[in-house]
Protein backbone atom coordinates (compact mmCIF):
# COMPACT_ATOMS: atom_id res chain seq x y z
CA UNK A 1 0.00 0.00 0.00
CA UNK A 2 3.01 2.20 0.97
CA UNK A 3 4.33 1.66 -2.96
CA UNK A 4 1.05 2.69 -4.54
CA UNK A 5 0.78 5.94 -2.23
CA UNK A 6 3.92 7.16 -3.50
CA UNK A 7 2.72 7.66 -6.73
CA UNK A 8 -0.80 9.41 -5.58
CA UNK A 9 0.33 11.85 -3.16
CA UNK A 10 3.56 14.42 -2.65
CA UNK A 11 3.48 12.96 1.25
CA UNK A 12 5.60 16.27 1.88
CA UNK A 13 5.15 15.93 5.52
CA UNK A 14 7.95 13.22 5.37
CA UNK A 15 10.26 15.56 3.73
CA UNK A 16 10.11 18.20 7.15
CA UNK A 17 13.38 18.35 9.49
CA UNK A 18 11.13 17.57 12.67
CA UNK A 19 14.00 16.97 14.75
CA UNK A 20 15.03 20.27 14.20
CA UNK A 21 11.16 21.92 14.81
CA UNK A 22 10.56 22.38 11.13
CA UNK A 23 6.65 22.65 10.74
CA UNK A 24 4.44 23.20 7.36
CA UNK A 25 3.37 27.11 7.37
CA UNK A 26 1.60 26.49 3.97
CA UNK A 27 1.36 23.54 1.52
CA UNK A 28 0.56 25.05 -2.30
CA UNK A 29 -1.23 23.30 -4.79
CA UNK A 30 -1.55 24.97 -8.18
CA UNK A 31 -4.21 27.20 -9.11
CA UNK A 32 -7.29 25.39 -10.96
CA UNK A 33 -6.81 27.08 -13.96
CA UNK A 34 -3.85 24.71 -14.85
CA UNK A 35 -5.95 21.63 -14.70
CA UNK A 36 -8.51 23.48 -17.93
CA UNK A 37 -6.15 22.31 -20.80
CA UNK A 38 -5.70 18.78 -19.66
CA UNK A 39 -9.81 18.20 -18.60
CA UNK A 40 -10.43 19.48 -22.16
CA UNK A 41 -7.63 16.97 -23.52
CA UNK A 42 -9.80 14.32 -21.93
CA UNK A 43 -13.03 15.51 -23.35
CA UNK A 44 -11.64 15.38 -26.34
CA UNK A 45 -10.86 11.45 -25.69
CA UNK A 46 -14.54 11.10 -24.39
CA UNK A 47 -15.12 13.04 -28.00
CA UNK A 48 -13.03 10.29 -30.04
CA UNK A 49 -15.02 7.14 -27.49
CA UNK A 50 -17.79 8.49 -29.15
CA UNK A 51 -16.82 8.37 -32.44
CA UNK A 52 -16.45 4.32 -32.49
CA UNK A 53 -19.97 3.56 -34.08
CA UNK A 54 -19.27 5.95 -36.62
CA UNK A 55 -16.36 4.31 -37.51
CA UNK A 56 -17.50 0.55 -38.39
CA UNK A 57 -14.52 -2.03 -38.73
CA UNK A 58 -11.82 0.64 -37.89
CA UNK A 59 -13.49 1.16 -34.31
CA UNK A 60 -10.79 -0.14 -32.48
CA UNK A 61 -8.99 2.73 -33.89
CA UNK A 62 -11.06 5.55 -32.13
CA UNK A 63 -10.83 3.03 -28.88
CA UNK A 64 -6.93 2.97 -29.32
CA UNK A 65 -7.16 7.03 -30.16
CA UNK A 66 -9.68 7.63 -27.33
CA UNK A 67 -8.01 5.86 -24.66
CA UNK A 68 -3.93 7.03 -25.54
CA UNK A 69 -5.56 10.36 -25.36
CA UNK A 70 -7.74 10.07 -22.35
CA UNK A 71 -4.49 8.52 -20.43
CA UNK A 72 -2.17 11.65 -21.16
CA UNK A 73 -5.10 13.84 -19.99
CA UNK A 74 -5.37 11.88 -16.81
CA UNK A 75 -1.66 12.11 -16.67
CA UNK A 76 -0.93 15.72 -17.04
CA UNK A 77 -4.20 16.13 -14.09
CA UNK A 78 -2.27 13.61 -12.29
CA UNK A 79 1.11 16.14 -12.31
CA UNK A 80 -0.92 19.03 -11.62
CA UNK A 81 -2.10 17.28 -8.51
CA UNK A 82 1.57 16.16 -7.52
CA UNK A 83 3.28 19.63 -7.83
CA UNK A 84 3.58 21.16 -4.15
CA UNK A 85 4.98 24.40 -3.13
CA UNK A 86 5.57 24.11 0.20
CA UNK A 87 6.35 27.01 2.54
CA UNK A 88 8.24 26.27 6.10
CA UNK A 89 8.83 28.30 9.32
CA UNK A 90 13.04 26.97 7.97
CA UNK A 91 12.64 27.13 3.90
CA UNK A 92 10.49 26.91 1.18
CA UNK A 93 10.80 24.36 -1.27
CA UNK A 94 8.85 22.45 -4.32
CA UNK A 95 8.33 19.00 -4.76
CA UNK A 96 7.03 17.64 -8.28
CA UNK A 97 6.74 14.87 -10.29
CA UNK A 98 4.72 11.15 -10.70
CA UNK A 99 7.00 8.19 -11.45
CA UNK A 100 10.47 10.62 -11.02
CA UNK A 101 9.69 13.13 -8.11
CA UNK A 102 11.79 16.01 -8.16
CA UNK A 103 12.66 18.20 -5.04
CA UNK A 104 13.73 21.95 -4.82
CA UNK A 105 14.90 23.57 -1.87
CA UNK A 106 15.90 27.07 -0.86
CA UNK A 107 16.88 28.02 3.07
CA UNK A 108 14.64 30.93 4.25
CA UNK A 109 17.74 33.06 4.77
CA UNK A 110 19.13 32.50 1.34
CA UNK A 111 16.45 34.55 -0.24
CA UNK A 112 17.48 37.80 -1.40
CA UNK A 113 14.62 38.97 -3.00
CA UNK A 114 11.30 37.54 -3.98
CA UNK A 115 9.35 38.93 -7.21
CA UNK A 116 5.81 38.63 -7.79
CA UNK A 117 4.55 38.70 -11.66
CA UNK A 118 0.81 38.97 -12.03
CA UNK A 119 -0.42 38.74 -15.44
CA UNK A 120 -3.92 40.32 -16.80
CA UNK A 121 -5.11 36.41 -16.35
CA UNK A 122 -3.88 35.98 -13.21
CA UNK A 123 -5.22 39.25 -11.31
CA UNK A 124 -8.38 38.29 -13.11
CA UNK A 125 -8.33 34.29 -12.06
CA UNK A 126 -6.68 35.11 -8.36
CA UNK A 127 -3.13 33.78 -9.08
CA UNK A 128 0.25 34.98 -9.76
CA UNK A 129 4.04 33.78 -9.97
CA UNK A 130 6.96 34.12 -7.57
CA UNK A 131 10.59 34.46 -8.98
CA UNK A 132 13.04 33.78 -6.32
CA UNK A 133 16.22 35.22 -6.28
CA UNK A 134 19.36 34.25 -3.68
CA UNK A 135 23.14 34.27 -3.94
CA UNK A 136 23.35 31.15 -5.99
CA UNK A 137 23.35 31.80 -9.30
CA UNK A 138 22.10 28.34 -10.37
CA UNK A 139 19.33 27.24 -8.12
CA UNK A 140 16.65 24.54 -8.57
CA UNK A 141 13.64 26.61 -7.11
CA UNK A 142 13.52 30.10 -9.05
CA UNK A 143 9.92 30.20 -10.43
CA UNK A 144 6.98 29.07 -8.62
CA UNK A 145 4.35 29.18 -11.03
CA UNK A 146 0.16 29.58 -10.90
CA UNK A 147 0.22 30.12 -7.20
CA UNK A 148 -3.16 30.81 -5.71
CA UNK A 149 -3.71 34.19 -3.76
CA UNK A 150 -0.27 35.29 -4.12
CA UNK A 151 -0.47 37.98 -2.13
CA UNK A 152 -1.28 36.16 1.05
CA UNK A 153 1.38 33.87 0.30
CA UNK A 154 4.44 36.71 -0.48
CA UNK A 155 3.40 38.14 3.02
CA UNK A 156 3.46 34.47 4.70
CA UNK A 157 7.08 34.61 3.44
CA UNK A 158 7.89 37.93 4.34
CA UNK A 159 6.65 37.38 7.90
CA UNK A 160 8.73 33.96 8.38
CA UNK A 161 11.90 35.79 6.83
CA UNK A 162 10.89 38.67 9.69
CA UNK A 163 10.71 36.35 12.77
CA UNK A 164 14.11 34.73 11.71
CA UNK A 165 15.51 37.91 12.37
CA UNK A 166 16.98 37.93 8.95
CA UNK A 167 15.58 41.59 8.18
CA UNK A 168 16.43 44.67 9.58
CA UNK A 169 13.74 45.81 12.40
CA UNK A 170 12.46 49.47 12.41
CA UNK A 171 10.10 51.10 14.40
CA UNK A 172 8.21 54.12 12.89
CA UNK A 173 9.76 56.19 15.98
CA UNK A 174 12.80 55.00 15.04
CA UNK A 175 12.66 55.57 11.11
CA UNK A 176 11.60 59.54 11.75
CA UNK A 177 13.94 60.12 14.62
CA UNK A 178 16.56 59.88 11.71
CA UNK A 179 14.36 61.94 9.59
Amino acid sequence: MALFAAYTSPRTQRRLLTEEGEFIVDEVVKHPITRVVPTLIVLCAMGLLLLMPLLGHGWWLGLAAGLGVGGYGFYRLHAEFMDRFVITNMRVFRVHGIFDQHMATMPIARILDISVRQTFWGQLFGYGHFVFESAAQDQGLKEITFVPQIETRDREIQRIIQRAGLRARMSRDDYWADV
